[in-house]
């Protein structure tokens, strides 16, 4: 891939970090916008339509090039498997977590479950070591993540276990996605442009909630289109593969780690949801985990 940023090697680092960093926050903005827009009567649907429906019109144009080259390049059948893992059921998992349980639940539990599962997965399907490291900090997440859901059921009840157990899955689905991605060895921009596109055959459930997304306003829907479709969509998978080209994976795989400080960090900034004790005391044993399971 064409690097199209300053090819000195002293920023090399310097804009690895930046473009990884930059991703996190992306995923972060993502996150946030989806509780706000929950909890303001946005239905789950609308998000998904605004997360898949402008990025997949957007790469129609490059999907279908040369008579449609990336997805027979990449097959029907495992584009529609992507699409399955990282498309829009994985976005609806997210956005209905969140009409049951606050922004801390999720922000947390999904990026660590994704890692969970990548952690396992990588292990089962593609035969990589799992060292002793990685074994004790998947451990440590699982603590992080008892204690968030004990919390749950404390604190919300039934329902609010129901949530995180979306999260749960939503985090699973991403990591059999990632695994896909390698195993498959297809690269990130071209798996996000024919996931993009072939989740554009969900429109018409999603456009059932069509009025929902006129009494919502052009406020809320301009956002959600912007942070979601852009930000949290395109904008996040691009910057985070330009961090792996610039820093190589086993330093980029790190980034994925800050997605729930800077969701809890961003979430209380801008729409005022502060995280508990519970879950800041969950938040850091699961970054501690996150650490274990990516060092070298």
């Amino acid at each position: 891939m064409e690097n199209r940023f300053p090819t000195a090697a002293k920023y090399a680092t310097a804009w690895g970090v930046a473009c990884g960093a930059g991703a996190a926050l992306f995923w972060a903005f993502g996150f946030v916008a989806a509780r706000h827009g929950v909890t303001s009567g946005l239905s789950p649907l609308v998000i998904a339509l605004h997360r898949f429906m402008w990025p997949g019109l957007a790469l129609l144009p490059l999907v279908a090039k040369n008579n449609f080259a990336d997805l027979r390049i990449i097959g029907l059948g495992r584009g529609a498997t992507l699409a399955l893992f990282g498309g829009l059921p994985l976005a609806l998992l997210s956005y209905v977590g969140f009409v049951l349980v606050p922004l801390g639940h999720g922000a947390v539990i999904q990026p660590s479950c994704a890692a969970l599962g990548g952690l396992v997965l990588s292990r089962l399907v593609l035969k990589e070591p799992l060292p002793l490291r990685r074994i004790v900090g998947a451990v440590t997440i699982v603590i992080g993540l008892a204690v968030i859901g004990a919390e749950a059921l404390r604190t919300i009840g039934g329902h609010g276990v129901v949530g995180d157990l979306l999260f749960v899955a939503a985090g699973s689905c991403f990591a059999i996605f990632g695994v896909l991605l390698r195993h498959w060895r297809v690269g990130a921009i071209r798996a996000t442009a024919v996931t993009s596109v072939l989740s554009l055959a969900g429109l018409p459930i999603l456009l059932l909630s069509f009025d929902n997304m006129l009494a919502a306003g052009f406020y809320e829907n301009a956002m959600q289109a912007v942070v979601q479709g852009a930000l949290a969509g395109a904008g996040a998978i691009y910057l985070f593969t330009r961090s792996v080209v610039l820093l190589g994976a086993s330093r980029a795989v790190l980034f994925p780690s800050l997605v729930p400080p800077f969701s809890l960090l961003v979430g209380y900034l801008t729409i005022g949801e502060a995280p508990t004790v519970s879950q800041l005391a969950g938040l850091v044993i699961v970054i501690a985990g996150f650490r274990l399971t990516q060092r070298a």
